[in-house]
């Protein structure tokens, strides 16, 4: 009796959960959901902004982000709504189920958007996005809210783990995995696994300074690896695996180094080291958002709180 009262109030913990995250997003209807939810699309020459030329921008419909700009779009008689060029960070890409498209996606809540083709020489960006209508809302240019972002870069382990559990958290826009603090310009992965080039696994995080800031992101950093360990993070060991927090300017050196002193007084014998920026080199496209494309979870970062 007592192991099923405790699997039923999980069950009703999770529920409460994913209620509270679907309510974040806005309502789809049955049609909108086969296409944003269950990647379909819809019939060509059909969308509300196939032949729309309004000045603004287009936004996810389900979580309301800013995905292109008007003065992006252009006419590829495709049948679907074309953009030569996206809202930095906004979008992101992975590989198709049909294993030869690349699919579009956004950035923030993963609702499926279109696909992305190179080569097709429609524009001197030579790119085109083609995107179902109804994946998106458009917010005309004197309805706009300018959204005011912070960037904060951080190395805690496998870069992986701390790209999956960053994405998560409340306001972060987006997020890049990459390689920073070494000598070695455009390093590979192979290079930084050899150790020779001091570079660590890092992650820059994008996020929306209206919901969050840069402390609550320092502190998610610390409860989401072990800043105990040195050169190592799990089973995983070696310089790229250090802890450390690169900071971008003194505000954010200052309050690294105020967490880094709470946790010291709490008894934490901290590792994380508090390092000016150097230049952030992206990582290879398959290690971005390697778990949301595999299916699976860390192995070796998880939450503990500390604050």
């Amino acid at each position: 009796m007592k192991h099923f009262l405790i699997s039923l109030i999980v069950i009703i913990v999770n529920l409460n959960t994913n209620a509270q995250e679907v309510m974040k997003f806005k309502k789809l209807s049955f049609e909108e959901e086969k296409v944003i939810i269950n990647k379909g699309t819809e019939m060509p020459f059909t969308g509300k902004y196939l032949n729309f030329n309004g000045k603004g921008t287009y936004v996810c419909k389900k979580c309301g982000s800013h995905l292109f700009h008007s003065e992006d779009k252009f006419e590829s008689h495709c049948g679907w709504p074309s953009f030569d060029d996206e809202i930095p960070n906004a979008v992101k890409r992975i590989p198709d189920a049909d294993g030869i498209r690349t699919e579009i996606v956004c950035a923030n809540c993963g609702a499926h958007l279109g696909h992305v083709f190179k080569g097709e020489e429609y524009t001197e960006k030579n790119i085109r996005h083609c995107v179902n209508s109804v994946s998106l809302d458009f917010v005309p240019v004197d309805k706009i809210t300018i959204v005011k972002t912070g960037r904060a870069i951080f190395a805690g382990g496998c870069f992986w783990g701390m790209e999956h559990l960053f994405n998560k958290a409340d306001g972060v826009i987006s997020t890049t995995v990459g390689y920073i603090g070494g000598d070695k310009d455009n390093p590979t992965y192979k290079e930084v696994c050899s150790s020779n080039t001091n570079h660590a696994e890092a992650i820059e995080v994008i996020f929306d300074n209206s919901l969050t800031s840069f402390e609550e992101m320092a502190k998610l950093f610390f409860e989401i690896h072990d800043p105990t360990q040195v050169n190592r993070q799990g089973p995983d060991t070696g310089t790229q695996y250090r802890s450390v927090i690169f900071y971008l300017n003194e505000e954010q050196k200052s309050i690294s180094e105020k967490l880094i002193k709470i946790l010291k007084d709490k008894g934490y014998n901290i590792a994380t080291k508090v390092i000016e920026a150097k230049k952030f080199w992206k990582a290879e496209d398959y290690h971005q958002d390697y778990y949301s494309k595999k299916g699976d979870v860390p192995y070796c970062h998880s939450y503990t709180k500390r604050f």
